[in-house]
């Protein structure tokens, strides 16, 4: 089994690299799409998947932020962010993966409940947001904050890192007891 680690390659000079994993490809390529529009100190890279593990590539540059995009209105989705996840090595999830939920806005239509995604990502303690990738307001901000987001965890803000950057978006959770 190919685990994807993060410091398998070294990182190039001034680019940064995101891979956005769902099942759905017409709003990925959207997303990447309106990510690319962004401006970006660095040379800005994305890579779409539909589920890991990724081929071996010697090609493939080092991987900065993953996004697992979780379509709230197929199961199918959630299944494959699941499956994906045994195939990341547990440093990626030290600030370099974020769960983004899609479909939220239709509520009566969804067949994943929104507090599966939010236990799914306190379980790989990730960050997780929400947005319509349908509409394409929602999708341009979504995109400007998640180049602002991988100029970050690629190291191209000087004093945030990708640490800094997961304590602040977790905020002051209260752990439950079975966390103790």
């Amino acid at each position: 089994m190919s685990v994807l680690r993060p410091l398998d390659k070294l990182p190039g000079l001034n680019t940064a690299t995101i891979l956005l994993v769902g099942t759905e490809d017409a709003p990925l390529q959207q997303l990447a799409d309106s990510m690319l529009k962004e401006d970006c100190t660095a040379e800005l890279k994305v890579h779409l998947a539909r589920s890991l593990p990724l081929p071996c590539s010697v090609n493939r540059p080092r991987i900065d932020l993953i996004v697992f995009v979780v379509n709230l209105h197929s199961k199918h989705s959630l299944q494959s962010v699941e499956e994906s996840l045994c195939h990341l090595d547990a440093a990626f999830f030290l600030g370099k993966v974020v769960f983004l939920a899609t479909g939220a806005g239709r509520d009566g239509h969804c067949s994943i409940h929104r507090n599966t995604v939010v236990k799914l990502a306190h379980t790989y303690r990730s960050p997780l947001l929400f947005c319509d990738l349908e509409i394409e307001d929602f999708r341009a901000a979504m995109a400007q904050r998640l180049v602002r987001l991988l100029q970050i965890c690629a190291g191209h803000v000087p004093g945030v890192s990708a640490l800094n950057l997961l304590s602040l978006l977790r905020g002051s959770e209260n752990p439950s007891l079975e966390d103790l």
